[in-house]
């Protein structure tokens, strides 16, 4: 509790600019590990990626073995099975129109079901590229605004140092889809497109308090680049972990609440992305975008000069013992 308080009140001076080999140690594992998911399980592309044959009907007795043993006497291998309350959503791959009138005279014989309200789609694969060319269009068109507006309202490395964040948080949320198995639906690519704008607003809160801390420096500073933008990390602290925490809490009960407890299958997929968006985001916000910002700007003149005052007169190590002690 004590930590807590000191925390909130900002009594903490947590040296997050120092600990960057940490952070980017942790940062390639995590990577690494994400694109093994990627490389080695693939994405689970769902039908409107891939195309196929999607059933839907209510059958509240049923369970998942019963409803994929239905589907597997009629000869389809690739059924994935999801329910939402008394509701189930069965997706195949693309089948034969014989095939589809098979599968739902066994719906209804097996579950009482009456034909009419056995709901089936056909998804062609033509469709589903279109699809994926849509996303990527959407992900290409979101970056180019990114780097448009951090480099017309902050600068160029900002912009960088923001991207390579986005990026670091797009990766590590697919890997999880990977390692998971979880499906990627168009909600799930939403998704990807929230965290990367939730994870954006983070980034620029910080940014902006850096910009507005690191602009008083000049030749007679008493602080480094770095240790002035690890100060201006630390006052924005409490408000990236309050906002984080406000915002994880609702997506948190969705996922774990809503999908196991009341069946709400239809949302996980959303509610992975965000989840592990907004976790990873705010990590990379505090521990990512800010140390590797630090690792461009202390390599122009003006800031190494700055450095080598400070380091020649023992101001630097001075500013550092004092903060450590605090």
């Amino acid at each position: 509790m004590g930590l807590g308080r000191r925390l909130y009140r900002g009594e903490i001076d947590v040296d997050f600019v120092g600990k960057q080999k940490l952070w980017y140690s942790l940062s390639g594992l995590l990577l690494a590990i994400s694109v093994l998911g990627i490389v080695v399980n693939g994405l689970n592309l769902g039908v409107e990626f891939r195309g196929g044959s999607v059933f839907s009907f209510k059958a509240p007795a049923a369970d998942v073995a019963q409803v994929r043993a239905t589907f597997l006497d009629e000869g389809v291998h690739q059924a994935i099975v999801q329910t939402a309350g008394d509701r189930w959503r069965v997706t195949t791959e693309t089948l034969p129109e014989a095939t589809v009138t098979k599968v739902q005279n066994a719906v209804v014989a097996d579950y009482k079901v009456p034909a009419a309200q056995v709901d089936i789609q056909s998804i062609g694969a033509s469709w589903g590229g279109e699809v994926s060319n849509q996303a990527l269009i959407g992900l290409g068109v979101f970056m180019l605004a990114i780097i448009l507006y951090l480099s017309m309202a902050f600068e160029p490395k900002m912009a960088l140092a923001a991207i390579v964040a986005l990026f670091h948080d797009l990766v590590i949320t697919a890997g999880v889809y990977a390692w998971s198995g979880f499906e990627v639906t168009p909600a799930t690519v939403l998704g990807f497109l929230t965290i990367l704008g939730y994870s954006l607003y983070d980034a620029v809160v910080v940014f902006d308090m850096i910009k507005e801390v690191t602009a008083k420096l000049g030749t007679t500073s008493k602080k480094t680049y770095t240790q002035a933008a690890n100060d201006a990390l630390n006052h924005t602290l409490i408000r990236s972990l309050n906002t984080s925490l406000v915002a994880i809490l609702p997506v948190a009960a969705i996922l774990f609440i809503g999908t196991t407890l009341l069946g709400a299958g239809t949302l996980k997929d959303l509610a992975l992305a965000l989840f592990v968006g907004m976790v990873v985001g705010t990590y990379s916000s505090l521990c990512v975008a800010t140390p590797l910002l630090v690792t461009l700007k202390e390599r122009e003149p003006k800031y190494q000069a700055i450095a080598r005052r400070l380091a020649a007169t023992g101001g630097g190590k001075a500013k550092k013992t004092a903060a450590a002690k605090g």
